[in-house]
């Protein structure tokens, strides 16, 4: 389900977008304008790297999202979902084009208001040159590099992450994880995808309102897709759609990868 984020052509052609400068990609607002009637939950305090067990250990364990996918923060609040993806560097993750914006962090396995590995930086975004142009909906992915101060592990070798899994076709039974705006707890559904059109995915899966945008639709440990594309996702909470990953985002993973 998508955050109705205005959208207006980028003239930036640029792919790989360094953070920190104030800059807001495919928006014109903020993604705490899209929740003002929801009272999203602040962020928490992130642990401290060496504490990240033992705050596992002692975390309520009603629901957690698997450990690769996450909360994205950004102004105090979490308004994304993400996903580590496999690397060499293990510092990847996958979410919506339409969910970049300045000042992200990454919590990964957040649930409960716990973020079980803290909370990870996001350095440098990539996205392909025709969402920056144009916000095709075909588009609609973004890569995002990560850090953790003070960690010398790599998100991935604590996480653990999903293959990026492409031109794997339209009919697959997945599991899609999503975090609403308005809650510290993702919500998990396991749906039959279809074709909704030339280069996007549909599935039927209630209960995935605004915040659940860029999350990832997984089968057999790959990542097929992310909540985003047609309609940035999806116009009511029981629908959901993906842009088929195919070269496209196997081009633009290559040029973050090496």
């Amino acid at each position: 389900m998508a955050i109705k984020f205005l959208r207006p052509a980028l003239t930036a052609a640029a792919t790989l977008l360094v953070l920190g400068t104030g800059l807001v990609v495919g928006t014109d607002t903020t993604a705490d304008d899209a929740y003002a009637a929801g009272a999203p939950a602040a962020a928490p305090a992130a642990p401290a790297p060496a504490a990240a067990a033992a705050a596992a250990a002692a975390a309520p364990s009603a629901k957690p999202a698997a450990s690769a996918v996450g909360a994205l923060f950004a102004n105090g609040s979490h308004f994304c979902t993400a996903s580590v993806v496999h690397s060499a560097a293990g510092d990847l993750v996958l979410t919506a084009a339409h969910c970049v914006k300045d000042g992200m962090t990454f919590a990964p396995g957040y649930h409960d208001g716990v973020t079980p590995f803290g909370m990870w930086t996001v350095t440098s975004v990539a996205v392909a040159d025709g969402w920056t142009s144009s916000a095709d909906p075909d588009l609609d992915f973004a890569f995002l590099t990560v850090r953790q101060a003070g960690n010398s592990a790599s998100l991935e070798s604590l996480t653990g992450a999903n293959v990026l899994g492409t031109d794997r076709g339209f009919q697959h039974r997945i599991t899609l994880t999503g975090y609403p705006g308005t809650t510290d707890s993702p919500v998990v559904c396991e749906g039959n995808t279809t074709q909704a059109d030339t280069y996007q995915l549909r599935v039927a899966c209630p209960g995935f309102p605004d915040g659940t945008s860029g999350g990832p639709w997984v089968t057999g440990g790959a990542v097929i897709g992310v909540i985003g594309g047609f309609e940035l996702g999806g116009d009511t909470p029981d629908v959901s759609y993906s842009p088929y990953f195919d070269d496209d985002i196997a081009k633009l993973y290559a040029s973050v990868t090496g």
